[in-house]
């Protein structure tokens, strides 16, 4: 008799592992690509909807597979709709955030990778919790399928300002809660999931990692076949600086790092995005910029600033605009290709570095 334990999440399947499971029942093959499709293309997430199955078939998986474990316990709005945070609740009660962002070009989701962060960055909130555990490939995955439902059915009231938005995911970045590295052979079998042609058939180029520093993940990363996006977060030219914020550079120092990262560059050719979250009197001033342009200088790279968002209980403040330009004029000024990230969400802590998978109440 199947328990709830043992019931096979078909997420958590790949498509020759799924060809195996319907040849055991007694199926042929092609079945299990007509299910693979149903599930990355149509978006199905109820067997009884998959009608070009036969129906003994479709029992077969009401009763000894699940389309899912990741229960929603609450999803949050903000910039008239376009902003939207999920609140799941893992099996074993651990719970993690995705947030979905559409714009008018794009629709983008950030997906969470652990619940909770070993990392113990000093300006996250999800590192506060400590890590609860490491999600599998099927619930990194799910996160992305709810994203792209959610896309699918967003029907927004026209405006000047967005009179007409994607109807269709197109961007997947792994930034939400969790380091992906330190979970890695489960998240690249999700990118591997969602890459997939017969599937999900999301683009490499239309996925994004980002680490805090992770040396080894890197090396690893410059070494797969699919060429998706890295961005670092570096926040900081200076060791002793970043071994404060980010005990991480205490194990891989910035020196470590970027011989890494040229190394990752030199392989793939691919341009490198560097995170670097700007706090008010902390690694804002433009003497910092101009170590932080001295570090990068010639290096196939962007830097990505990002303002601080509030996050109850810690004593931080993040940087005025006026600051916020300075500091980008002096990169930019030095040849450092230069952008600061555009906020969404923050009022429903959404926004990064506010992941802590505590509901808060919408404005």
């Amino acid at each position: 008799m199947q328990t709830e334990e043992n019931i096979l999440n078909l997420y958590d399947s790949s498509l020759p592992e799924l060809e195996n499971i319907v040849q055991s029942w007694g199926q042929p093959a092609y079945r299990a690509r007509q299910i693979y499709r149903q599930i990355y293309v149509n978006l199905a997430d109820d067997p009884q909807a998959m009608t070009d199955l036969a129906l003994t078939l479709r029992e077969h998986l009401t009763t000894e597979t699940r389309i899912g474990t990741l229960e929603v316990v609450r999803v949050q709005s903000a910039d008239a709709g376009l902003t939207r945070k999920a609140l799941f609740r893992l099996p074993g009660g651990a719970v993690v955030e995705t947030v979905l962002m559409v714009y008018p070009d794009r629709a983008t989701v950030c997906v969470s990778t652990q619940a909770g962060c070993a990392m113990g960055c000093d300006f996250c909130a999800t590192g506060k919790l400590g890590l609860l555990r490491n999600l599998s490939p099927g619930e990194i995955v799910e996160q992305v399928l709810w994203a792209a439902r959610e896309v699918k059915h967003l029907v927004p009231e026209a405006s000047d300002s967005h009179p007409k938005l994607p109807q269709k995911l197109s961007n997947v970045v792994f930034m939400g809660m969790g380091e992906p590295f330190a979970n890695y052979d489960r998240w690249w079998q999700a990118v591997e999931r969602l890459h997939d042609p017969r599937g999900f058939n999301l683009g490499a180029r239309n996925l994004t990692v980002s680490t805090v520093g992770l040396v080894p993940g890197i090396l690893r990363l410059a070494e797969e076949k699919l060429p998706i996006n890295l961005a670092i977060s570096l926040h900081t030219a200076a060791d002793t600086l970043r071994s404060e914020m980010m005990p991480v550079n205490r194990r891989y120092p910035i020196a470590v790092l970027m011989e890494a990262t040229q190394t990752y560059i030199e392989k793939t050719n691919r341009r490198v995005s560097f995170e670097y979250v700007l706090l008010e009197g902390r690694n804002d001033s433009p003497e910092q910029a101009t170590d932080l342009a001295k570090l990068v200088e010639g290096m196939l790279c962007h830097i990505n600033l990002i303002p601080w968002n509030p996050v109850p209980g810690m004593p931080l403040s993040r940087s005025n605009r006026q600051r916020i330009s300075t500091f980008q004029r002096i990169l930019q000024d030095r040849g450092v290709a230069c952008t600061v990230r555009v906020e969404r969400g923050v009022e429903i802590a959404a926004a990064c570095g506010q992941l802590a998978g505590v509901p808060v109440s919408s404005p």
